[in-house]
């Protein structure tokens, strides 16, 4: 049955991929596991419009997507739609009776709300657009607090008005049955300016609810974030119901934070939520688990360094890693806060430590989801993403930071076990993107490439990525 599905007018590119996989998550795609929904626009609209339809099985499977996501602010079973009001009111009187009638009853009550998406109705405009309903036969209630059912009226601007909206050639209204709807209490709720424990890298809460549901978190899964800081992300997950687990290079992060009141412990006390099973103190590059330890998480989450705000860094100081001195072996009498010598850790090389991470570590149909950074210019290696053969790359949400610079959500599902097989053919698509890489950084890096002036025609810092001409079209909201 076709959904009318009704978005926050934000991280456009993200939408979607949240409400697949909530559907497969709750089951909504049934024998046809792991392909994608079936979606379509309205008359006149274009793809960044807030309005789409989605095909989905049931009213149950549309309320939990729509009461779980983050993006969608309500599922909708439309009784009509049209570009003025009289078209609206045919298209209601068409809409079969057999599937009106159980929520015009006499025993229930009900509530009917006014919306518009590029223009503001005043409350009177509003009250006279409802009277203009009577048309549909209610013979329940009116219950503003707490009705049996919710209907609303939505109606949209053209772009004629110069609002700053997604060109749509002319207005359309809906009518329909709210099915479910977002609750959008949850981000003031843990908003990070009332987080007790933060760092300069924490992810933001919508972002981390969002890679929560990329990850299919719910009660019963293990989540593990390997970068895991003041723990942000992992709050998202537990939210949920996850167990989570995290690891973190810099113990004094992991273990003492600002105090015993001020750490990644308080974080999921201040919400109630149950804490990590463990944090440990562990280099990505050099992973802790015992040979042979292999698919243990549902789910990895995780915002690798990727060298713009924060650098990767690993165990080893330069002397080490160059072989100019031999290991060190810590003595007893410090092991207790000995702090061990780390190293610049590239973002080639944590990617692939990273993927062969969860290739060994995630159960089969596992995901990995994770940042990765996009430099916006044509040629660029770091528009490449990584890849590895165990895993199917699903989706990629970007989020555009700056004129040249933006991050990717990339989710990945484990399709194959891991082997050595598969660990060789990993390491030769490692070397070859790291080959591409490095032959762009011999003239600069990313965080330059970041934050040194652009020009018209050239990066400053090397001249082999080219600016695009024709950015794309900034609608409000569109790349906040």
């Amino acid at each position: 049955m076709w959904y009318l599905c009704v978005f926050y007018h934000r991280l456009l590119d993200y939408r979607k991929a949240e409400v697949e996989s909530l559907a497969e998550l709750f089951g909504g795609n049934g024998d046809h596991k792991g392909e994608k929904l079936e979606w379509k626009l309205p008359l006149h609209h274009h793809p960044d419009s807030p309005f789409h339809f989605v095909d989905l099985s049931s009213d149950d499977l549309a309320r939990n997507i729509a009461n779980r996501s983050i993006l969608v602010k309500g599922m909708y079973e439309l009784w009509g739609e049209g570009s003025d009001y009289e078209e609206l009111e045919e298209s209601i009187r068409n809409y079969p009776e057999e599937r009106k009638s159980p929520y015009l009853q006499p025993g229930s009550s009900f509530k009917i709300s006014v919306e518009s998406f590029g223009k503001a109705i005043s409350f009177q405009e509003q009250n006279e657009r409802i009277q203009g309903l009577a048309y549909i036969p209610f013979k329940g209630q009116v219950s503003l607090k707490s009705p049996d059912h919710k209907f609303c009226l939505m109606e949209t601007a053209d772009h004629g008005l110069n609002n700053g909206l997604p060109p749509i050639s002319q207005r359309r209204i809906f009518f329909g049955r709210e099915v479910g709807g977002a609750d959008r209490k949850l981000i003031p709720t843990y908003q990070l300016k009332s987080r007790t424990y933060l760092g300069p890298t924490a992810m933001d809460a919508e972002m981390a609810f969002l890679m929560a549901n990329q990850a299919l978190a719910t009660a019963g899964k293990l989540v593990y974030d390997p970068f895991v800081g003041t723990g942000s992300i992992l709050v998202g997950a537990a939210h949920f119901g996850a167990m989570t687990m995290g690891a973190d290079i810099d113990i004094r992060v992991v273990r003492d934070g600002r105090g015993p009141d001020c750490n990644v412990w308080s974080n999921f006390k201040q919400y109630g939520l149950p804490p990590p099973i463990v944090l440990l103190r562990a280099d990505n590059n050099r992973p802790p688990w015992r040979p042979g330890l292999k698919e243990m998480f549902d789910a990895i989450i995780c915002d690798p360094p990727y060298g713009v705000r924060a650098g990767g860094r690993k165990s080893g100081g330069r002397k080490l890693l160059k072989g100019t001195v031999a290991p060190y072996t810590v003595p007893d009498d410090k092991r207790t806060d000995h702090i061990p010598s780390t190293a610049a850790y590239s973002l080639v090389e944590c990617v692939h430590d990273l993927l062969d991470l969860a290739a060994k570590m995630l159960v089969m149909g596992g995901r990995l989801v994770f940042f990765y950074p996009v430099l916006r210019e044509e040629d660029c290696v770091f528009n490449q993403f990584p890849e590895h053969p165990c895993f199917t790359l699903i989706s990629s949400s970007e989020q555009i930071l700056s004129s040249r610079y933006s991050r990717v959500l990339l989710t990945m599902v484990k399709r194959s076990s891991y082997t050595e097989e598969m660990a060789e053919a990993a390491r030769l698509k490692h070397e070859e993107f790291r080959e591409n890489h490095l032959k762009w950084l011999e003239d600069g890096n990313l965080h330059s490439a970041v934050f040194s002036p652009s020009t018209d025609s050239q990066l400053a810092v090397g001249g082999n990525c080219n600016l695009s001409k024709d950015p794309k079209p900034k609608y409000r909201g569109k790349y906040v």
